[in-house]
């Protein structure tokens, strides 16, 4: 059985200090039903109460992102947590998948990014990580309408800038994309539904980054509570560093303090071109649940 993330939280609290900032941060996560973010009023209030700076608290911070992680495979959990240009905290954590290909795996940078997007966030100013970014991760920043001007922090090096890791970038100004990954998109989809978690992955379809292939596709996911977590398909230049929305939607759920063995209904909505990902969420979906992919071809 897994644990819950309210008793993951509770056992990495002793990696926090003060243990009144502890505290104060488990009550807020307690509040929110342990929802992965901390809104720009509570960071004020916790950096003024304890004299940090944005930067400090995030660091300090760490180990909580790091308790979201799912790591069947590597037992190597991966906490970062991104700042948004709202002042908003949004956690991510690598989400592994076994019994699938281990491309479906979602990375901690990734998970904080998409998480932030999901959240209506329009563009990240920092990112804070527990360890260094692999390449991988390195080039899905690239992406980011603010790549040129984000800034890394690591618990042994702050305030480096994203081209320092990534030196000599190659992106979407290299193919004149002019619309990056959090830009707002209307991909102009439409289809005709009353169905509220259809018409949910359609917005997500709708709002879907795939510059290079036009496959756009969205994702919602209905919990037996009847709450809906959904995932837009962000796609980039490198092309394998893409994430698919069905992992978004999934991050959004697990980020949200909510449980896989909850999900209740899954629907994507795709336009496909020279790609689908039909097969592929069908595949990974299938070694998480017995639910079905409702999917909708537009």
């Amino acid at each position: 059985m897994s644990i819950h993330i309210s008793d993951k939280i509770q056992h990495a609290l002793h990696h926090i200090s003060p243990h009144e900032l502890s505290q104060d941060v488990w009550h807020i996560l307690q509040e929110q039903k342990f929802a992965g973010f901390l809104p720009h009023f509570v960071v004020q209030h916790l950096c003024n109460k304890y004299q940090l700076t944005v930067q400090q608290l995030a660091l300090a911070l760490l180990p909580i992102a790091a308790c979201y992680a799912t790591t069947p495979i590597s037992n190597f959990n991966v906490g970062a947590i991104t700042t948004g240009v709202s002042g908003n905290f949004y956690f991510g954590a690598n989400q592994e998948f076994s019994r699938t290909d281990i491309q479906q795996t979602i990375h901690a940078e990734q998970s904080a990014i998409s998480h932030a997007w999901m959240r209506g966030e329009k563009q990240i100013t920092d990112i804070t990580v527990n360890y260094t970014p692999c390449g991988h991760c390195r080039q899905f920043m690239n992406e980011l309408n603010s790549a040129d001007k984000l800034q890394i922090h690591l618990p042994h090096s702050q305030h480096n800038l994203l081209h320092q890791y990534l030196p000599d970038a190659f992106g979407p100004k290299n193919l004149n994309i002019h619309l990056h990954l959090l830009d707002q998109h209307d991909n102009q989809l439409t289809l005709n539904t009353e169905d509220p978690v259809t018409a949910q992955a359609l917005t997500m379809a709708n709002q879907a980054h795939a510059p290079y292939s036009n496959t756009f596709h969205g994702v919602a996911i209905q919990t037996q509570d009847r709450q809906i977590y959904h995932g837009s398909y962000a796609e980039n230049a490198a092309f394998n560093p893409s994430l698919p929305a069905l992992q978004v939607a999934l991050n959004h759920l697990i980020l949200s303090g909510e449980e896989v063995q909850n999900i209740a209904r899954v629907v994507m909505v795709e336009k496909s071109a020279s790609l689908s990902y039909k097969a592929m969420a069908e595949e990974l979906l299938g070694t998480l649940t017995n639910v079905k992919l409702e999917y909708i071809a537009l």
